[in-house]
């Protein structure tokens, strides 16, 4: 079962969700990396919540390796508007692509999910074990539970058919190719996109929900990617394994950044009526550091390449769109 060796020429990876931020920052450093074997599709060319046409692709392309980045994401709305969405799409992914790659030989897969998985209540740092040992954060349970069942049925190949399938939680991402939509979106790129229009609007504010005192965790999309294929090359084991950088922000000082990096000169506003969720969520990724990997890219640095992104791509590509 153990396939922990260094990707090689032949080896024909299969990125699943090659255009949304994690899958086009895995295509990014497998090209960076020289590899050239890898095969792609994009949604309209391949549904992978269909089984028969999942089930065909692999039989035709049989790729070697698998990282599994397909995924319906979103926000705190998001989640609550399509739970049935949500947990039926996620988990039909994750069933149809383990099984079709299981059946066609495929040597190691990497199934990507989210710390979204643990309880509200995790221990801080949260260590792999705390997983279904108390209730779910009920704002983002739908995604969650989706994830929750990839991860088992990750764990249930391995365990039934000894197929080398393993599975990575990243922390909170961000970076080029983010979802910067007013609805849908998650805590960092909605507040560059709120900035930067309260900036071009000539806006005297910007209010933040709650009290800016919640800690979080960000990393960069493409030090995930650097991690994810890591773990591809180095890891086999039955439990998952945590991604994260082991630093925390508070959500102030992530408004205070994102402020200074847009370049909005107004006043920056708490709204203390306003719920703050979780008080801190740090994953515990020394797994991962014992493996040989840390994060390379500042949080600032990051900042600034995603607003860059933001401006020269995101919103250029919108004005096309309409």
């Amino acid at each position: 079962m153990d396939t922990t060796r260094p990707l090689r020429p032949e080896d024909k990876v299969f990125v699943a969700g090659h255009r949304g931020l994690v899958g086009s920052a895995i295509l990014r450093a497998l090209t960076a990396r020289g590899h050239t074997n890898i095969v792609t599709r994009s949604h309209g060319e391949l549904d992978l919540t269909r089984q028969a046409e999942t089930e065909a692709f692999f039989a035709a392309e049989r790729p070697t390796h698998v990282v599994m980045a397909a995924a319906k994401v979103g926000g705190i709305h998001a989640n609550a508007t399509y739970p049935a969405d949500f947990i039926g799409i996620n988990t039909s992914i994750a069933l149809n692509t383990l099984d079709a790659a299981h059946k066609t030989g495929c040597r190691k897969f990497l199934f990507l999910g989210s710390t979204c998985i643990y309880p509200k209540h995790a221990p801080q740092p949260i260590p792999e074990d705390s997983l279904l040992t108390g209730p779910l954060e009920p704002t983002n349970e739908w995604y969650a539970i989706a994830k929750i069942a990839g991860l088992k049925l990750a764990l249930a190949y391995r365990r039934q058919y000894g197929f080398d399938a393993v599975s990575a939680m990243p922390t909170n991402l961000y970076g080029p190719n983010d979802n910067f939509d007013p609805e849908n979106s998650h805590v960092l790129p909605a507040l560059i996109r709120r900035f930067h229009e309260a900036k071009e609007a000539g806006a005297k504010e910007v209010v933040v929900w709650g009290s800016g005192s919640p800690l979080r965790e960000f990393i960069h999309v493409d030090d995930l990617a650097d991690a994810a294929l890591h773990v591809l090359e180095r890891y086999s084991e039955d439990q998952h394994i945590n991604i994260g950088t082991g630093e925390e922000v508070s959500i102030r000082r992530l408004a205070e950044t994102v402020k200074q990096v847009v370049g909005f000169t107004g006043d920056l506003v708490f709204d203390r009526s306003k719920p703050d969720g979780t008080p801190r969520k740090l994953a515990d990724s020394s797994k991962l550091k014992a493996l040989g990997w840390t994060a390379k890219i500042p949080f600032k640095e990051g900042l600034e390449e995603t607003y860059r992104w933001y401006r020269e791509d995101y919103l250029p590509g919108l004005k096309t769109v309409a």
